[in-house]
């Protein structure tokens, strides 16, 4: 199995060096990044380590799909810049795949904030991705490149890209979550308030779920943010 890692970015200098030190020393992957029109240091950085780069219109869905079909291999995992992998995250992608039914697989969410709260909204998410197979996009989502092509790739919209693919995947089995965590910065809940990010992002899957059209959900995201 060869895994073809996606990283979209749009001004992450500051994230991009540990990102790409932890996935050099980690494990032999194909490793893409797609910038979305970065006004800082991102792609500099991006080529001093030797890292493939792509560029393309912002757009989180138009950048991890213009990933997809650069990527050569038949394995894809698609990573947001302030997530980081388990240690030994390429076993846990083969063994979850290899589950009879999976169409897709994510790891375990957790943050890496102290304290009882972050701990709280971990097992809340870790909760919802198990018992509707929604998880987030900073869960590390990954699939057969075929598989993705089958499902139609992600929809090109300001928002919830990642839970309309996963909704088209499970035509076509179960989205599994991995034995792993992928342990994401805190850095939302940080900056906007824990309440606050806690339940917009409730609000927005609840929205999503009700069938609103996510052109409106991302307006509503923008003003309350």
């Amino acid at each position: 199995m060869r895994i073809s890692i996606i990283i979209p970015v749009l001004n992450e200098e500051a994230n991009i060096p540990g990102l790409l030190s932890h996935l050099q020393d980690g494990g032999d992957a194909e490793i893409l990044v797609v910038d979305g029109g970065s006004r800082d240091r991102s792609r500099d950085l991006v080529r001093e380590r030797g890292v493939r780069l792509l560029l393309s219109p912002p757009g989180r869905g138009r950048q991890q799909n213009m990933g997809a079909g650069a990527a050569t291999g038949d394995t894809l995992l698609f990573l947001h810049s302030d997530t980081r992998l388990p240690c030994d995250w390429m076993d846990h992608v083969g063994q979850t795949l290899a589950r009879p039914g999976v169409a897709a697989g994510a790891f375990r969410f957790a943050l890496d904030g102290r304290g009882p709260a972050y701990r709280f909204i971990e097992q809340g998410a870790n909760l919802r991705a198990r018992l509707l197979q929604y998880p987030w996009g900073d869960q590390a989502l990954f699939l057969g490149k075929e598989m993705f092509r089958k499902a139609g790739g992600f929809p090109d919209q300001p928002l919830l890209e990642e839970l309309v693919l996963l909704r088209r995947l499970k035509h076509y089995g179960r989205i599994a979550i991995a034995d792993a965590t992928a342990v994401t910065s805190a850095r939302r809940w940080q900056q906007r308030g824990m309440v606050r990010t806690t339940l917009l992002n409730q609000l927005i899957l609840a929205g999503f779920l009700c069938g609103v059209d996510p052109e409106r959900l991302a307006a509503l995201y923008g003003r309350v943010r």
